[in-house]
């Protein structure tokens, strides 16, 4: 089995439980930012820390970050940080599986924006896997207690945080994996702790400067819910070098693909975790969207 997969599926779980204790931090004692700047927080004072014991152990030095490294580190950082927000902000609006399944569009979104940006061509079969994801997000953007037709609700909150997050998490993506390989060394773990250490650091900077110039008491939020944003951070750790290391080793369209099996995770923790009801609606426009990966996958 190749490394990039275990890798993978360890990254989602990591990811699963982040998310949950995001829900539960953004249901009452944090706001959105504060959720989302407390796995930036907890986790970049350790990362480094393990980075600067690593480099001390072993006498390896970093390898030159020229500006080509910081300009996708820090295009990644950003877009990651604002699709952050975007899935802690949809936690409010729908259930936590429904949720995390907007957020999987990215999958789709990574190949669309592929042919805009990148020139990438997509095959029949690709295209087929696209559309059966937008029947998948059409039924999935209505919610269950909504009337009207279904164009009316493809504009609702929940759908445009959902899509939105997708897209930036798609960004994000190809730039950590762009960033990873800019470094000069043949060691891929050491790459992706360094591409790591790097983008936790400015990420926790940005938002630290950005709450403490509009919203200081949420920063003092953020220490006093520190027995439970201490394990976002210690998650969002785990799964982030994952996730790097994983891009790294594979393109990242596979990695994505392979990530969607966050997709029953979060289904299981919807209902054993937050004891929320799924509709059947909702179940099958979740099977509907896996189906669409499926058909990507094949089509790569």
């Amino acid at each position: 089995m190749s490394l990039w997969i275990p890798v993978t599926l360890a990254a989602a779980s990591f990811q699963t439980v982040r998310f949950m204790l995001q829900k539960v931090l953004s249901g009452g004692r944090l706001s959105v930012s504060g959720a989302t700047f407390s796995r930036f927080a907890y986790s970049a004072p350790v990362v480094l820390a393990a980075l600067g014991l690593y480099l001390a152990v072993t006498g390896r030095s970093l390898p030159a970050l020229d500006a080509r490294f910081w300009a996708f580190a820090m295009i990644g950082g950003t877009t990651q940080i604002l699709a952050t927000l975007c899935v802690v902000a949809l936690f409010k609006q729908r259930n936590f599986a429904v949720g995390i399944t907007f957020k999987k569009t990215e999958v789709i979104q990574t190949a669309i924006v592929g042919l805009l940006v990148l020139g990438d061509r997509i095959s029949l079969g690709g295209w087929i896997a696209i559309l059966l994801g937008l029947s998948a997000v059409l039924v999935l953007s209505k919610p269950p207690e909504g009337d009207g037709r279904w164009w009316q609700h493809l504009t609702n909150r929940a759908s445009q945080l959902g899509l939105g997050s997708g897209v930036l998490f798609a960004i994000s993506a190809v730039t950590y994996r762009g960033a990873s390989l800019e470094l000069d060394s043949a060691d891929p773990v050491f790459r992706a702790g360094v591409t790591l250490a790097c983008v936790v650091s400015f990420q926790m900077l940005a938002m630290g400067l950005w709450l403490l110039w509009c919203d200081r008491a949420e920063l003092r939020a953020v220490w006093a819910a520190r027995r439970t944003a201490a394990f976002v951070g210690l998650t969002s750790l785990g799964g982030s070098f994952c996730w790097f290391l994983a891009f790294t080793l594979q393109n990242a369209a596979y990695v994505k693909a392979l990530g969607q099996v966050e997709l029953l995770l979060s289904l299981l923790a919807s209902i054993l975790v937050f004891h929320e009801r799924i509709t059947r609606r909702e179940i099958a426009g979740m099977a509907l969207l896996g189906l669409s990966i499926l058909a990507l996958v094949l089509a790569l």
